[in-house]
């Protein structure tokens, strides 16, 4: 299977391998609920952008350009919880890729906007 050479693509894939690293670390401690959400939200960002490639058209593009935005503001919350809970564990290079790819998210949500009108 190809991948794209695509900065936001390659970042997704790269920070979905690690979000999954993450869950299993957090289901070897038993923290069954948060690594379910985190897995789901945070795998989703990449998988958003990835059919973002494909769009059918400008406003498909942004809808699902959205949808990864959404996914990666859920994924933060998850992110802070493990931060600030006492009995989990964190993970300091998920949050620096999670604020690398929001800004790169929400660039290209702007570009596209402007670009739509």
């Amino acid at each position: 299977m190809e991948i794209k050479d695509n900065l936001i693509v390659t970042k997704t894939i790269n920070f979905s391998l690690l979000i999954i690293e993450f869950c299993e670390e957090l289901e070897s401690k038993r923290k069954f609920v948060i690594a379910n959400q985190l897995l789901r939200s945070g795998t989703a960002i990449g998988a958003n952008v990835h059919e973002a490639q494909n769009a059918e058209s400008k406003a498909d593009f942004i809808h699902k350009i959205k949808i990864a935005a959404k996914e990666l503001d859920e994924t933060k919350y998850w992110l802070i919880l493990c931060k600030k809970a006492k009995t989990y564990p964190f993970n300091l290079e998920l949050e620096n890729q999670i604020k690398e790819i929001g800004l790169i998210i929400y660039k290209i949500l702007s570009t596209s906007k402007k670009n739509k009108e």
